[in-house]
């Protein structure tokens, strides 16, 4: 049996007992979170969410790429958010390689190149991809300059989110 099979049997006694259907798409926190797909960070316990609160986009590192970003404007303008976090944790994936070492090895590996993904996103300090990613979204003018704007490092030993700080601010 395959674990999409389990997934699928977990499903249906979900379904059975799912009582969130009258929920409105509007997330009624009013918050998008952008965060690591890792699966040690369950974003709505961390945060303290219920199924509805917020828009939680994710993806290997907690990017802001252009997918995300497109993510964050609809829920902005279409959907009401008004306030953003950007979470990337501790003991991360995305701190281990180097984009061009892992082109190389799937080259290699199935003896083609592909145009697609352009980048893989790797970083190598966790506090500056932060800053990185929110500077991406407060330069980009579609983004209104007043919307708040936060970046945390979850700690996945600890489960502690450490605020990070921006330019001169005391993180």
């Amino acid at each position: 049996m395959s674990v999409i099979d389990d997934v699928l049997r977990a499903n249906s006694g979900y379904a059975r007992a799912f009582t969130l259907g009258h929920l409105p798409m509007p997330p009624a926190r009013k918050l998008a979170v952008v965060a690591c797909m890792d699966a040690r960070l369950t974003v709505e316990q961390v945060l303290g969410l219920k199924t509805g609160d917020a828009h939680i986009i994710r993806n290997a590192g907690g990017i802001v790429t252009e997918d995300a970003l497109r993510s964050l404007l609809i829920s902005h303008y279409l959907l009401g958010t008004e306030e953003w976090v950007i979470i990337n944790h501790t003991d991360c994936g995305m701190l281990t390689f180097k984009d061009e070492d892992l082109v190389t090895r799937l080259r290699a590996e199935r003896g083609t190149t592909a145009v697609s993904p352009a980048h893989f996103h790797a970083f190598g300090d966790l506090e500056e991809n932060v800053r990185q990613q929110i500077q991406k979204i407060e330069s980009h003018p579609w983004v209104p300059s007043g919307i708040p704007l936060r970046g945390f490092i979850y700690d996945v030993t600890t489960g502690v989110l450490n605020e990070v700080g921006v330019g001169s601010a005391v993180s």
